[in-house]
């Protein structure tokens, strides 16, 4: 089976203050499992950065993303079965589970969450990342 990558970009292009030469992409649909890049809080077409330092809007962003790969993966969010949410401010977590609660609302996934010291870029405050898994119907 090959996998399919969905919206592959190589790094030195997305941050290019880090110097980086890295082949990625945002999703790799395996079999009928989504597996997608921990998403932050920018744009999927340009990975221009929302200007925002609030920890909702941010989080909106990110599960923005992740609702849009995952339909662009053929899925819809009632297939997201796990979410790893990770965050800069132990403070910040009650916003960011609460607006992306908004997003899971009836869904259900497994959740694990960590405050980190510090993410790709100093202003972003959290990143998700997130596994799907498509319905044989």
């Amino acid at each position: 089976m090959i996998h399919k990558r969905i919206r592959p970009f190589n790094t030195k292009d997305t941050y290019p203050e880090q110097k980086l030469d890295n082949d990625l992409c945002q999703a790799v649909v395996a079999g009928n499992t989504i597996y997608l890049r921990g998403q932050c809080p920018q744009n999927l077409d340009d990975a221009v950065n929302i200007t925002s330092n609030d920890p909702v809007e941010q989080t909106h962003k990110v599960m923005q993303n992740i609702k849009q790969l995952i339909e662009e993966c053929g899925g819809t969010m009632e297939h997201l079965v796990k979410v790893v949410v990770y965050i800069t401010d132990v403070r910040h977590r009650e916003a960011v589970y609460r607006t992306m609660g908004e997003y899971i609302k009836g869904v259900h996934p497994v959740s694990t969450g960590l405050v980190v010291q510090a993410l790709a870029r100093p202003e972003w405050l959290v990143e998700i990342d997130a596994t799907a898994v498509l319905t044989d119907d």
